[in-house]
């Protein structure tokens, strides 16, 4: 971030924490508590908003309401209502927005689509514990409340994005289970939705907080069925397609999320001045939180996130 802008301030509700005392001293840039003097600061060009998913779509509105660019978090809120207001008001301000939905260009997904136009698409991204959410300062990503939601809502938006995205269509239907059996805290450590489309295309996402803390991070692993065959990454990188003549290759690819944000960020100081076309938008994001929420509410039995 620092080498594509000029970083003028970093915000955090706890400016004494060490992470943020030591991202602000690398930025040369000062620490600030209250967020609104922040979006008050002179000549402020873009903003990236993070932190507790309870606030964020205040934090998106007073950005808008100040005609600033901004990249925002997934979920953006703690409900469909709020992402749906924020996208609406940006819309209607013409401020432009995205969101780190990094798996997008990514090895996986190239090698994916390898398969086609998925007709039937499974996706499972296990990372590690709840409890590293403590280790590193983020224990709101324990609270409901303040998280919306356990690791549905954290990892589950990027495989549902890759399905919508290659399948070209949203979701008719949605089928869940969510357990925080393994852990038992508040949030859902894994999760299961089965999405349908109108077409009839169907993906299967898992996501959990359910490996072990240790150096592998995560186990994760994809496989796809389109027109021109099958394709499969599993979680050591090792990668197959077999076309619909019989014939497979093999290869091997880098299935680690974390490099795909430099990227990412990249690409948003590339085309800040240019509405950051071709990245994901927020309608786009809503597709994707909105049968997560429905998730949510049919787990929960009523409206929660209606």
């Amino acid at each position: 971030m620092a080498e594509e802008h000029d970083m003028i301030a970093v915000g955090d509700d706890d400016v004494s924490r060490v992470q943020v005392q030591k991202l602000a001293a690398h930025w040369g840039a000062p620490a600030e508590a209250d967020w609104r003097k922040l979006v008050d600061l002179p000549d402020v060009g873009l903003a990236y908003v993070f932190g507790p998913h309870e606030g964020m779509a205040e934090k998106c509105m007073a950005l808008i309401e100040r005609r600033i660019p901004f990249v925002v978090e997934k979920p953006l809120g703690t409900s469909l209502s709020e992402l749906s207001a924020v996208r609406q008001a940006a819309e209607a301000a013409g401020v432009p927005a995205t969101v780190p939905l990094v798996q997008r260009g990514g090895p996986t997904e190239k090698w994916l689509s390898k398969a086609g136009r998925p007709t039937y698409q499974r996706a499972s991204f296990i990372a590690g514990p709840p409890a590293r959410y403590l280790d590193n300062a983020n224990p709101w990503m324990l609270e409901p409340d303040k998280a919306g939601g356990g690791c549905l809502a954290n990892l589950g938006p990027h495989f549902v994005d890759l399905f919508l995205r290659g399948s070209g269509e949203a979701a008719a239907r949605v089928d869940s289970r969510l357990s925080s059996v393994l852990h038992g805290q508040a949030i859902e450590d894994h999760a299961s939705l089965i999405i349908t489309t109108p077409e009839g295309r169907e993906a299967i996402v898992e996501v959990g907080y359910a490996f072990p803390s240790s150096p592998l991070k995560r186990y994760c692993s994809f496989t796809s069925a389109g027109e021109s065959g099958f394709a499969t990454v599993d979680s050591d990188g090792t990668a197959t397609f077999t076309s619909m003549d019989g014939a497979t290759e093999v290869d091997k690819i880098n299935v680690d999320s974390d490099p795909l944000y430099d990227p990412f960020v990249r690409s948003v100081a590339r085309t800040l001045e240019d509405g950051f076309r071709g990245l994901p938008t927020l309608a786009q994001l809503e597709d994707v939180m909105r049968p997560i929420w429905q998730a949510y509410d049919d787990q929960h039995g009523g409206n929660e996130h209606a």
